[in-house]
């Protein structure tokens, strides 16, 4: 019997790292993951994941083979197959497909979570079939994948597409960047609970959310409170969706996109974010773009989202050979 093939896909995160094994059709055959260890070199985690990996490949190499491995991670470059200087782990400037061949002869390739999460949609979720499309993930930070003729774009050096550094204000907030004024700084689960507590330093409105310790609060309290109709909160969203929405119309105006997907934690509020955004991106849209694009929520599956997007970047590039 001619066995599946299937793909490893790879997240690595601050915390946790997680790998699965993921067919052509985007079918999640196994999931798991380790601790990263963040404090530790990159050498030692590959060394560990690919343990696990092989250990739990064993039960299913009877009816499936493993054909290629696609890798997210913070600060990666496709180009280079490095990962350079990453917010949150020990590693400094790392040839990461370098390391990987220690472990595996499979073809390999790495790009940043955002890039993964754009390929992932357009093989698995929200834009198949599209073109011309960007994926803004709404997490910690504000990352984004820029896909325009079916291609993502890496530009001249593999970090093209970093939206969430574009600036807002230059006397604005302290982006986690070193700069000013950022997007990621408003528009992002850390950005709208800053928001949370200037609205708390800077008004009188009621609010559930005055009792909470800044470090505890979580974007998805906010957002439970802004469904319970805590004015606050929901002046918190509206002020996050304007944000976001003014530079989305920017993104437009540069790319024409058919469609702009949210993607992550933040996004999973739903209309709370989604409707408002719409809302402000047609407000300071050109107008021949206006009424002109989507803004959509992530297809993929929250909890395989990121095995789905990483083993997506390799399954592409297989296609290229």
């Amino acid at each position: 019997m001619e066995k599946t093939k299937v793909a490893v896909g790879i997240d690595v995160g601050g915390t946790n790292t997680v790998f699965g094994f993921v067919s052509e059709a985007g079918k999640i055959i196994f999931e798991s993951s380790i601790s990263t260890r963040a404090e530790q070199k990159a050498d030692q985690l590959f060394e560990r994941l690919f343990k696990e990996i092989n250990s739990s490949f064993k039960r299913f190499e009877k009816k499936y083979e493993l054909v290629g491995i696609g890798i997210g991670a913070p600060n990666a470059n496709y180009y280079k197959g490095t990962v350079d200087s990453p917010p949150n782990l020990n590693w400094g400037s790392v040839n990461v497909l370098k390391i990987i061949k220690k472990y595996s002869p499979l073809p390999a390739a790495i790009t940043n979570d955002a890039n993964a999460a754009a390929i992932g949609e357009m093989i698995f979720g929200a834009a198949k079939g599209m073109k011309d499309f960007i994926v803004i993930t709404l997490g910690t930070g504000l990352g984004s994948g820029i896909v325009v003729n079916g291609q993502l774009v890496y530009g001249a050096d593999g970090f093209a597409g970093e939206i969430g550094h574009t600036v807002l204000d230059p006397n604005g907030r302290e982006c986690g960047c070193g700069r000013k004024g950022c997007l990621e700084a408003y528009a992002s689960a850390t950005g709208i609970r800053r928001t949370v507590f200037e609205l708390i330093g800077t008004t009188n409105t009621p609010s559930a959310l005055r009792d909470k310790n800044f470090t505890k609060l979580t974007a998805k309290e906010i957002a439970d409170a802004a469904k319970r109709g805590d004015k606050l909160a929901l002046a918190a969203f509206d002020y996050t969706a304007k944000i976001l929405g003014l530079k989305m119309a920017d993104s437009v105006a540069h790319l024409s996109p058919k469609a702009i997907i949210l993607f992550g934690g933040l996004a999973l509020a739903g209309d709370l974010i989604i409707a408002p955004t719409k809302r402000y991106m047609e407000e300071y849209m050109l107008n021949i773009f206006k009424n002109k694009v989507k803004v959509i929520p992530s297809a993929l599956p929250g909890a395989g989202a990121a095995v789905l997007g990483s083993s997506a970047l390799i399954w592409n590039e297989l296609k290229k050979i």
